[in-house]
């Protein structure tokens, strides 16, 4: 049973690295994007062309991947999402749903629908003992990762001033633009980070297992509901609902390998009856 928490807890780690981006959309714009999963698919597949094209090793091709994923997000979110932005999401969720399509289509198109892994040079089979059970080495550093990102966020909102730029324009961007406040460029600054995020996520997808251009809505479903569980919103409530979820699967894949992803989902719908705001729904750091 601990070799099973351990296990959960490093999946976790994962699906927080895919649920972090979601979050700060949804913090900072109450904007939902459908294309999440897909975004960190497109990363994965970019970080493997990357690698084929320099011929470098991983850390080169992440060094890549973060800025070009900053500046996708800030583009995209000053060129198209701004026009989407308002009381009504309807027009932000269909964009981004288009962009889903569009997405898996393309690479579709340009690698086709073989499936593609990153060469970690035996980092994805490194391992270590701990007692009786052996500790994958890239899964600590994916949870690492995840621990380390959810604390800077945080830190990022709760002390710093583009943080309080981020916090004014979510709870009111009226009154935030009439105290000298460019939302859409806020609003440009949280994308890019948030695809930053989401570029790690795929970096380490890409490493830790094959990755197929239709498997978007598949992650989009795991960080959906790590942030449903954990609380839309709130970093922390993102992390230890990506651990819930996490967990949950271990345990269920412990006791039939049918039962992980279905155990995952119950629990989600259970908050869902029992407690819709998730169980940190906080916005502010």
């Amino acid at each position: 049973m601990f070799e099973t928490l351990i296990q959960g807890l490093l999946l976790g780690g994962l699906y927080a690295l895919f649920a972090l981006g979601l979050s700060i959309m949804f913090g900072v714009m109450r904007l939902t994007n459908i294309a999440q999963g897909d975004f960190i698919v497109l990363a994965a597949f970019v970080a493997v062309a990357l690698a084929a094209q320099l011929g470098s090793g991983i850390g080169l091709t992440l060094l890549l991947l973060l800025p070009a994923g900053f500046l996708i997000g800030h583009q995209l979110q000053t060129h198209l999402l701004n026009r989407t932005m308002g009381k009504d999401p309807l027009p932000s969720l269909v964009v981004t749903f288009g962009l889903s399509i569009v997405i898996q289509n393309a690479l579709q198109e340009v690698f086709s629908a073989d499936p593609r892994s990153l060469d970690s040079g035996g980092l994805n089979t490194a391992s270590f003992a701990l007692g009786d059970m052996s500790i994958g080495v890239l899964p600590l550093l994916i949870f690492a990762a995840a621990v380390a990102c959810t604390v800077g966020l945080q830190w990022l909102f709760a002390r710093t001033a583009l943080g309080r730029s981020f916090r004014a324009v979510s709870d009111d961007p009226e009154i935030a633009e009439l105290m000298g406040l460019k939302s859409w460029r806020v609003y440009a600054m949280a994308t890019g980070i948030a695809f930053a995020l989401i570029a790690l996520a795929g970096w380490f997808q890409v490493l830790r297992t094959t990755v197929a251009p239709t498997d978007g809505p598949m992650l989009l479903l795991f960080a959906f509901e790590a942030v449903i569980i954990g609380g839309m919103g709130s970093f922390w409530g993102t992390f230890i609902g990506a651990m819930v979820l996490g967990l949950t699967q271990q345990i269920g894949f412990t006791i039939d390998p049918g039962w992980g992803l279905w155990l995952g989902h119950m629990v989600f719908l259970a908050v869902l009856v029992v407690r819709p705001q998730g169980l940190f729904p906080k916005t502010r750091g």
